[in-house]
């Protein structure tokens, strides 16, 4: 793909509010790289447009009738064309972004983007490059460092309770009518669960966590 006048990026924009399309029709009309060959109103339209005039790019907006965004992006993906999808919307929660992403949209975009943006969009999203508004690349960050939520078993939990309690190995394998063998191996996978090495800093996290009820 080239970003000439004589080899534009060719775009269809599916939004079921017609002021909206329009207004995004106008925003590209003047880009010399970017040229819109067709518009729908639904994301079922949208699927038949897409099939029917293989656009380099499909604009969607997320909640539409008949068929949504991220059914349209579904279909669009599976169907035999190279059509990137760039999601257009107003909705920034996790949800809807994971569920566009995940339908295989290359990019997720606000609607208070501005003309030069959305254009730099539309021509990387047709390289097939990620592109994504920065309020939903922060989101998408924050998602990925929160911690993933540890389960421990009932039987790691009944371990754990009988250190805390300082018991050793031998003891807690009496206590629970297990061999101590599998007291060590419960204990590993504490520890793993955990990222610690250690039994005293694996009763002190679990504590933190909330995964242990001490009295």
């Amino acid at each position: 793909m080239t970003d000439t006048a004589y080899d534009r990026i060719r775009v269809v924009v599916v939004d079921d509010h017609a002021v909206m399309r329009a207004g995004v029709i106008a925003l590209l009309t003047d880009e010399p790289t970017i040229e819109i060959v067709g518009e729908a109103s639904d994301g079922r339209e949208g699927v038949a447009l897409v099939e029917r005039l293989a656009p380099d790019v499909a604009l969607l907006d997320l909640r539409m009738p008949v068929l949504d965004g991220v059914a349209a992006t579904t279909e669009i993906v599976a169907l035999p064309v190279t059509t990137r999808v760039l999601i257009l919307t107003t909705y920034d929660t996790d949800v809807e972004i994971e569920r566009a992403v995940e339908a295989g949209a290359v990019g997720y975009l606000l609607k208070d983007t501005t003309r030069e943006q959305l254009a730099d969009a539309i021509r990387s999203a047709a390289r097939g490059e990620t592109v994504l508004a920065p309020k939903v690349a922060e989101r998408l960050v924050a998602r990925m460092r929160r911690p993933e939520p540890v389960v421990l078993t009932a039987r790691e939990r009944d371990v754990l309770n009988a250190v805390a309690d300082g018991l050793s190995n031998a003891e807690i394998g009496r206590r629970l009518v297990i061999g101590e063998a599998t007291v060590k191996t419960h204990l590993l996978r504490v520890f793993a669960k955990l990222d610690v090495s250690d039994r005293t800093r694996a009763v002190v996290v679990a504590l933190e966590r909330g995964l242990l009820a001490r009295s």
